[in-house]
């Protein structure tokens, strides 16, 4: 397996966890992919223009660890103004991450 086809692996299980309509996956891209120790790789997926990002494992047989970590420097509560750019399932995936999976975007 190559860095490329975990992070497409780590990718697309994002956003089948999140119920990301195909047509918005363009708004994520991956950031990093690096192989670790002959086992796995670490992925990190994030938007361009954002400061939030998921980090995920991507096991060599192919397999995604379901048990990823979200990282962003906002607070919860936070102002989310600068998501009404995106649409609606991006907004509200990064609103609910950033608010520990409790808030949604209206």
């Amino acid at each position: 397996m190559t860095g490329e086809e975990a992070g497409e692996i780590a990718l697309e299980f994002l956003m089948t966890d999140w119920e990301i309509p195909a047509e918005d996956w363009e708004w994520f891209t991956v950031l990093n992919s690096r192989y670790v120790k002959n086992s796995w790789f670490v992925v990190e997926v994030g938007i361009e223009g954002l400061p939030d990002k998921w980090v995920l494992q991507v096991y060599e047989h192919g397999e995604c660890d379901p048990n990823y970590t979200f990282n962003t420097p906002m607070k919860p509560g936070s102002e989310t103004t600068e998501l009404e750019e995106f649409p609606e399932s991006v907004a509200e995936m990064i609103a609910k991450e950033r608010n520990g999976g409790i808030v949604s975007v209206s």
